[in-house]
């Protein structure tokens, strides 16, 4: 499989995520993405969503998102 056939796959299968709520995960798993999200403060799906964007970021099957030095953030970089 090339490169940008994986690509293609990642994308789609990221696209069906977004309603993460029917994805079937091991007990563990899914005390773990609890715990974080609580203690982020932020959604499961939430969660869920930016763990997957930033792992496909970092596998450059997305671009990386620039963040501009002068800008404000909310201390979740």
């Amino acid at each position: 499989m090339s490169r940008a056939d994986l690509q293609i796959i990642l994308r789609r299968a990221a696209l069906m995520l977004r309603n993460v709520a029917g994805v079937p995960l091991e007990p563990p798993t899914e005390d773990a993405l609890n715990s974080i999200a609580a203690e982020m403060k932020v959604s499961r799906p939430d969660l869920i969503a930016r763990i997957l964007r930033e792992w496909l970021e970092t596998n450059a099957y997305l671009p990386v998102r620039m963040i501009d030095e002068d800008s404000e953030t909310d201390g979740n970089a």
